[in-house]
């Protein structure tokens, strides 16, 4: 989840069809990649080339409706690998957009943990390859909080002292979830009077925010204009690299479990190509750079099991096991519902 994590929903991608007429064109590379900026080695194509003698193009996508408005206008024509987060992955394999992956040609799916290989929406892997993952939660400053916080309701109903110095995540799926679980809710709720509970709750937490942040939420904790925020685990790591007082916890209520992604484009003309690609991702020293230098967890046990122990040292959420991380609830495609979510949202930051 770079800038990444913009899982909002299908019909919000729809917003970029217009533009991605221009997606999709033809290449003379051997293989087309699709992924967020900086969530790749950036000497990817010279690596890759190094190991298979096959050329590379690697185009940036922003956010994981951007890049369903590509492909959903293109049919996926023009892309072979597209790292998308998994609710999009679902529905690209329910719009027959994604290919079965070739497991034969892909060997190091064994270094993948047992938990990655059996998600609720994809068991076996059949059409997807876990990339990253991990959950999310309260980062904060422990040297600025009268308590340790332990529970959405710190950050939604915040003590006085933490008044106009949070941040929440603005993305329709982790600010909704925030909602949800501290009424006790799914993160893929469905019912709409939970769906307006969560609203409102999140209407009257905005009256205490300092700012809606996707992107520079550790640099206000960095900084001390923020003391406690909504984050990622991963991006929670950040702010911890530059500051040994800021912490991360998952409140009490619990937290939602992402999955960022790798599909294979079923009108890819490359698919042999790209399952070698998928292949060398998941070889453990090129896996590993991820955590190394996203500092997110990858769901490779040979990968996790090469990295220095110091690593896990400075950031402890990186040593989350994966059977505790894999009891959070698996953010799932909402279907028709994400236009509940979208709604909601809409409202919220329409609020006064």
């Amino acid at each position: 989840m770079r800038a990444k994590k913009g899982t909002g929903a299908l019909c919000a991608a729809a917003a970029f069809v217009a533009a991605s007429l221009t997606a999709g064109t033809a290449s003379a590379v051997d293989l087309v990649i699709s992924n967020w900026d900086g969530y790749m080695a950036k000497d990817i194509a010279e690596s890759f080339k190094a190991a298979t003698g096959l050329e590379i193009e690697v185009v940036n996508h922003a956010t994981n409706e951007e890049i369903m408005g590509k492909i959903m206008a293109g049919q996926g024509k023009g892309y072979d690998v597209v790292f998308v987060s998994s609710p999009f992955a679902e529905v690209l394999n329910h719009q027959g957009l994604v290919e079965p992956l070739d497991k034969a040609a892909i060997p190091n799916l064994a270094n993948l943990y047992p938990e990655a290989a059996s998600l609720a929406y994809d068991p076996g892997n059949a059409f997807s390859v876990p990339y990253t993952w991990g959950t999310t939660g309260l980062c904060y400053r422990s040297d600025k909080v009268s308590t340790a916080p332990d529970s959405w309701m710190n950050l939604l109903q915040p003590s006085d002292d933490l008044k106009g110095k949070t941040t929440m995540l603005a993305t329709d799926r982790w600010l909704m979830g925030a909602g949800l679980l501290a009424k006790g809710y799914s993160v893929n709720e469905t019912d709409p009077a939970k769906i307006n509970e969560a609203r409102d709750l999140l209407i009257e937490a905005k009256k205490t925010l300092l700012a809606y942040d996707d992107t520079t939420f550790y640099s206000k904790l960095v900084s001390g204009e923020a003391s406690l925020v909504h984050a990622w685990d991963g991006w929670c790591n950040y702010g911890i690299a530059e500051n040994k007082d800021i912490k991360f916890v998952v409140p009490k209520e619990g937290s939602d479990l992402w999955i960022d992604t790798i599909v294979v484009m079923k009108n890819s003309e490359n698919k042999e190509n790209a399952m070698k690609f998928i292949n060398f991702i998941l070889d453990a020293k090129n896996h590993a750079w991820a955590a190394e230098n996203i500092l997110y967890k990858v769901p490779n046990k040979a990968a996790m099991e090469s990295l220095p122990a110091a690593l896990g040292e400075q950031y402890p959420n990186m040593r989350m096991p994966p059977d505790e991380l894999v009891k959070y609830e698996l953010l799932r495609d909402l279907g028709p519902t994400q236009k509940d979510y979208s709604r909601a949202v809409s409202e919220i930051k329409a609020a006064n």
